[in-house]
C-alpha cells in the first residue's frame, strides 16, 4: 500500500505506477502507438466511439437528428475499445490527435473536416442541421448548459468515478472532494430543472443531449458501483424526472446501445451502419 506520508519527488518520474483500471493503457506522452487504419462506411459521417458516457452523446444526437428527419444524418459507428488501445492507432490518432473517443469524420462537404471532443461534435452536428440548439436570444443559455456540461464531467468521472470505483485504494481526502462536487453539480441541475422542463429552457438541445449520459446512470444506478445510495442520488428529483423522460425518447433508448461492448448481447450493437442494425435488440 501506498506511504500516507508520501512527498511528491522534485521531478516526477514517468516510471511511477498510477494502478487502477485503465492503468495498463495510461502514459504521460501522446501520439500513435501502432500503425492501425480505421475502418470505414458508406455514408457522410464516420463515428468512431464506445458507448461510455461522453460516447453517448454523439450517437444520441445522430439519432436524435435522423428520428426529427434529418436524413443526411445517416452514420456509419465503429467501436473503439479503450481498454485494449485501439485510440492509439495511427488512423485513429489522426482523426483525434488526444485520443479519447468519440471522435467524427465529416465527409459531406469538398474535403473531410475532422472533430473531436464530444462538445464540438454536438455542437458541429446542432449548426450543421440547424437543430437542437437554438437560434434566438436563448442560443447563451443552452450553450452556457453546454459547456457546464463539459467542465464538470471530469469532476464527475475522473475525479468521482476514478477514486470511488476505480482506483486501487480507497483514500477518504479524494473520495470526499470528489463527492462533494460531484453532489453539487447535481445540486445545481437539479435547481435547474425545478424552474424549467430542460437543462436550456422549455426545449430538448444539445445541453440535455450533453448531461443525460452523465447523470442518467446514477439515476438508475448502473455507473460506479454504489455510487446512487453512496451520493443520495434520489434526493434529486427534478434530476430524476429529467433522467427519465430523456430516457423514454425512442432515439434515445437507440444511441444509448450503439457501440456498447458490455451487459447484455441484446443491449449491444457494436457497429452501426443503418436503422435496420436496430432490429432484434432491446430497447
Amino acid at each position: 500500500m501506498p506511504d500516507p506520508t508520501y512527498t511528491p519527488p522534485e521531478v516526477w518520474s514517468a516510471d511511477t505506477v498510477s494502478g487502477g483500471k485503465f492503468a495498463n493503457i495510461n502514459r504521460p506522452t501522446a501520439g500513435a502507438r501502432e500503425q492501425k487504419e480505421l475502418p470505414t462506411g458508406e455514408h457522410d459521417f464516420q463515428l468512431y466511439s464506445l458507448a461510455t458516457p461522453n460516447g453517448v452523446k454523439a450517437t444520441v444526437m445522430f439519432e436524435e437528428l435522423l428520428e426529427a428527419g434529418h436524413s443526411g444524418a445517416e452514420y456509419d459507428a465503429f467501436t473503439i475499445n479503450i481498454g485494449d488501445g485501439d485510440q492509439f492507432g495511427s488512423g485513429f490518432v489522426d482523426v483525434n490527435p488526444n485520443s479519447k473517443i468519440p471522435a467524427l469524420l465529416d465527409r459531406s462537404g469538398d474535403a473531410p473536416v475532422r472533430v473531436f471532443e464530444s462538445g464540438a461534435i454536438l455542437l458541429h452536428l446542432a449548426e450543421k442541421f440547424g437543430a437542437f440548439l437554438p437560434t434566438d436570444h436563448n442560443r447563451a443559455e443552452v450553450l452556457s448548459w453546454l459547456f457546464w456540461q463539459i467542465g464538470s464531467a471530469p469532476f464527475i468521472g475522473g475525479g468521482f468515478g476514478h477514486f470511488y470505483a476505480y482506483a486501487p485504494e480507497k483514500y477518504e481526502y479524494p473520495i470526499n472532494r470528489y463527492a462533494m462536487e460531484a453532489k453539487r453539480l447535481f445540486d445545481v441541475a437539479d435547481q435547474r430543472l425545478a424552474q424549467s422542463e430542460y437543462l436550456g429552457g422549455n426545449n430538448y438541445t444539445v445541453a440535455d443531449i450533453a448531461t443525460w449520459p452523465w447523470m442518467a446512470p446514477f439515476v438508475e444506478g448502473t455507473i460506479y458501483e454504489e455510487a446512487k445510495t453512496f451520493l443520495s442520488i434520489d434526493d434529486y428529483e427534478h434530476v430524476g424526472r429529467w433522467a427519465r423522460q430523456i430516457g423514454a425518447r425512442p432515439a434515445v433508448k437507440r444511441g444509448r446501445i450503439v457501440n456498447k461492448t458490455w451487459g447484455d448481447e441484446d443491449r449491444q450493437l457494436l457497429e452501426r451502419h443503418s436503422a435496420a442494425d436496430f432490429e432484434g435488440k432491446k430497447l
